[in-house]
C-alpha cells in the first residue's frame, strides 16, 4: 500500500508540473487560460468541494454554520491579505487599479501549495479507509492537479512575477501533494478539521476566481469567446466529477 501511495502522489507531481509548463508555454494567450481557469475554480467549488462538505456534514453530523464561517474566513482573509500587500507596496494609482503585485502572486501560490499538500493528505487518508477509496481520491486529485499547476503559473505571471520565479513556485505546488501523502504514514487528521479546511479553501477559491482571475482575463477586452471558455472550464470539472 505504501508503494501505491507513493506512486500515485508522484503522478500528482507530474500532473501539476505539466499544467504549469503548459501555462508558461502559452503565456501570450494567458487571458484565454485564465478565463478557462476561472471556470475551473468555480467548478471545483461547486461540484467537488461543496458535495464533499455536505457528505462529511451528513456522515459526522457536523454543524454547517462552522463550515460556512470557515468559508467566509477564507474569502475575507485572502481579501485582507491582498489589499494589505497593495497598501504596503503600491504607491501609484495604476497599481491599485490593476491589483497587480508580485507578492500577491506569491501569496496565491502558497495558498495553492497548502491546498495541494492536503490533496496529498487526502490520498493517504483515503487508503487508510480502504484501497478503493484511496484510489478514487487519487484519481480525483490527479485529474484536477493539472489545472492547479496552470492556476499557479497564471496567478504568478499575471501579478508580474518572472518565468523562473513562477517555475519555482510551480515546483513547490507540485511537490506538496507528495509530502502530504507521505505525512499520512505518521499521523491521522480528524474529520472535523478537514471539513473546516474544505470550507476555508472554498472561500479562498471563490475569492481568487471572482476577484483576481476572471477580471484579469477580461482586463484587455471582453468577448463571447472568453465567456465560453469560462463556461467550458466549469463543464470540464462537472464532467470529471461525474466519473470519479
Amino acid at each position: 500500500m505504501i508503494t501505491t501511495i507513493i506512486f500515485l502522489s508522484i503522478a500528482t507531481f507530474v500532473s501539476t508540473l505539466l499544467g504549469g509548463l503548459f501555462a508558461i508555454k502559452f503565456k501570450n494567450k494567458l487571458h484565454y487560460i485564465m478565463a478557462f481557469a476561472a471556470g475551473v475554480l468555480l467548478g471545483v467549488v461547486a461540484f467537488d468541494i461543496f458535495p464533499e462538505i455536505i457528505r462529511q456534514i451528513q456522515i459526522h453530523n457536523f454543524n454547517s454554520v462552522g463550515v460556512m464561517l470557515a468559508l467566509v474566513a477564507g474569502f475575507l482573509i485572502f481579501h485582507i491579505l491582498e489589499k494589505s500587500i497593495l497598501i504596503q507596496h503600491c504607491h501609484d494609482e495604476e497599481c491599485f487599479t490593476h491589483h497587480k503585485h508580485p507578492d500577491i502572486g506569491v501569496a496565491s501560490a502558497i495558498a495553492l501549495a497548502g491546498h495541494s499538500l492536503l490533496d496529498g493528505v487526502g490520498i493517504g487518508l483515503g487508503f487508510q479507509v480502504s484501497p478503493t477509496v484511496g484510489l478514487l481520491v487519487a484519481v480525483a486529485v490527479i485529474s484536477h492537479d493539472f489545472t492547479d499547476g496552470m492556476n499557479t503559473v497564471s496567478l504568478m505571471l499575471s501579478n508580474k512575477n518572472s518565468d523562473n520565479k513562477s517555475k519555482l513556485f510551480l515546483l513547490l505546488v507540485a511537490v506538496a501533494p507528495v509530502l502530504g501523502a507521505a505525512s499520512t504514514l505518521l499521523f491521522q487528521v480528524p474529520a472535523s478539521f478537514l471539513v473546516l479546511y474544505l470550507g476555508f479553501f472554498a472561500g479562498f477559491l471563490l475569492y481568487i476566481g471572482a476577484s483576481d482571475i476572471l477580471p484579469e482575463a477580461h482586463a484587455k477586452e471582453s468577448s463571447y469567446q472568453l465567456m465560453a471558455l469560462t463556461i467550458l472550464g466549469t463543464l470540464f470539472i462537472f464532467i470529471i466529477t461525474r466519473f470519479i
